[in-house]
């Protein structure tokens, strides 16, 4: 009922593009900041960006500035992660999150993660 749905991901050769979309179910995130994390096989789970509840802060790990751009439509309770000039070693299964407060509970919400694959 209360869930992270991220949407998006597929195979792309490198250079090309994709556009992430991570969508709430059963519940608003338009007061929350939201984050992307990915996880390649065989590593740990790591941080990629972040969006403050307004969309007015925006923070990118240094090994995707430049390249990738995080967005928000809270009209459309959905928060975006545009994939560009991407590179083999982007190559993960990216999540979307959430920490909430008290109204949801002081839950940590994740997706089920979108395979993102970058390949000649």
């Amino acid at each position: 009922q209360l869930q992270l749905v991220e949407s998006g991901g597929g195979s792309v050769q490198p250079g090309g593009s994709l556009r992430l979309s991570c969508a709430a179910s059963g519940f608003t995130l338009d007061y929350y900041d939201i984050s992307w994390f990915r996880q390649a096989p065989g590593e740990e789970r790591e941080g990629v960006s972040c969006i403050s509840s307004s969309g007015g802060s925006r923070t990118y790990a240094d090994a995707v500035k430049g390249r990738f751009t995080i967005s928000r439509d809270n009209a459309k309770n959905t928060v975006y992660l545009q994939m560009n000039s991407l590179k083999p070693e982007d190559t993960a299964v990216y999540y979307c999150n959430l920490k909430a407060d008290y109204r949801l509970g002081f839950r940590d919400f994740w997706g089920q993660g979108t395979q993102v694959t970058v390949s000649s």
